[in-house]
């Protein structure tokens, strides 16, 4: 079978399930397999392509077809200009989530060796694109999850930041569990779905681990064990949330921060809280 060939039979498969972006995922799947880039598909589409690979893309492209998000299909998973091993049991990165990055790095520009905390960290995204960007930074990430700390682990490892260290620990426990210095800056992109509304979820989505979704029965719980058990003394926090949640988070923090305010994603959700300036 040809190049052209296999890739159109991907297109076919992907369509027929009903996945909507099935040409793009057909060639991310593709170039996840030949390790080539997208000229590769327009270069060499009459060339006979290798049974073996051949074999594992139908592989992938079976599971796609049957409801596995692309993103553990392909294995990794770009965030903020860096790639990142994803799979299932840990939280895929979002475009959304860069927020808190764009205000990590900005809050932290004039700031010399911050500390800086990722809470509930998952792949450690966000963490390490604070410590690929801002070196001085000490930035300690938390992650309960052992499959999560398999991915998290890996990502820290090829990332080849000195200035991270990882933890596994429960972060409703709190700060005083874990013998730590003040934290500068927390981060965290918590579990926030209600308990209630997990069932209701795209299909895709229930291949996620509940553990990095569920936020109890009003999808509150970490945000308040962040107010009560984590920020103060904190010079900022930012944290992301779901559709509907900025204004009660808002009025938590501002127990402990003079300014809070939310920030709206590419989608007009207020997705972002942010809290600065301590009482």
């Amino acid at each position: 079978m040809k190049i052209a060939e296999l890739y159109g039979k991907g297109c076919r498969i992907l369509e027929d399930a009903g996945v909507e972006n099935f040409k793009n995922e057909a060639r991310w799947i593709f170039e996840s397999v030949f390790e080539c880039g997208r000229e590769y598909l327009v270069f060499n589409s009459s060339t006979e392509a290798d049974e073996s690979k051949r074999e594992a893309y139908l592989e992938k492209i079976d599971r796609r077809a049957r409801g596995v998000p692309v993103q553990y299909v392909i294995g990794v998973w770009d965030f903020y200009g860096e790639s990142y091993a994803v799979g299932e049991g840990v939280l895929i990165p979002r475009p959304e989530t860069e927020l808190l990055v764009d205000f990590a790095l900005d809050y932290l520009k004039d700031k010399t060796n911050p500390v800086v905390f990722d809470l509930c960290s998952g792949t450690g995204c966000i963490g390490l694109s604070v410590a690929r960007n801002k070196p001085d930074a000490q930035v300690i990430l938390i992650e309960k999850s052992p499959d999560a700390l398999e991915y998290l682990n890996r990502n820290v490892s090829d990332s080849g930041c000195s200035n991270v260290r990882v933890i596994c620990g429960d972060v409703l426990l709190g700060i005083d569990c874990f013998g730590l210095p003040k934290p500068d800056l927390i981060l965290s992109n918590p579990p926030y779905i209600e308990s209630n509304d997990i069932d209701t979820l795209q299909s895709e989505v229930h291949y996620e681990p509940v553990m990095a979704l569920d936020g109890g029965s009003d999808g509150m719980i970490f945000y308040n064990a962040l107010n009560d058990k984590w920020i103060a003394g904190c010079s900022a926090v930012a944290v992301e949330c779901g559709e509907g949640q900025a204004d009660s988070i808002i009025k938590l923090f501002s127990e402990k921060f003079a300014d809070v305010y939310s920030v709206t994603d590419f989608n007009g959700i207020e997705r972002t809280v942010i809290g600065k300036e301590r009482k």
